[in-house]
């Protein structure tokens, strides 16, 4: 069952809080890599790394585990 963001224990908030940072800070800096990241030393197409970086934690590290090239 969901519940509202004022039924949630202190606790369980600022977990999601910390969760939600992390994950912001992850995507930023993907993106910003991607960015400045010439095409020859990225290893496919530049254009759905940056799509698939929206996919919570999972996207930004899979970008950074396979995505470039050394």
């Amino acid at each position: 069952m969901a519940r509202h963001w004022s039924e949630l224990p202190e606790g369980e908030r600022r977990t999601l809080v910390a969760m939600a940072a992390v994950q912001v800070a992850l995507a930023g800096a993907a993106w910003t890599d991607l960015a400045l990241r010439p095409g020859e030393f990225v290893r496919g197409r530049k254009r759905w790394w940056a799509l698939a970086i929206l996919v919570n934690f999972a996207g930004p590290i899979a970008y950074f585990r396979w995505g470039r090239k050394a």
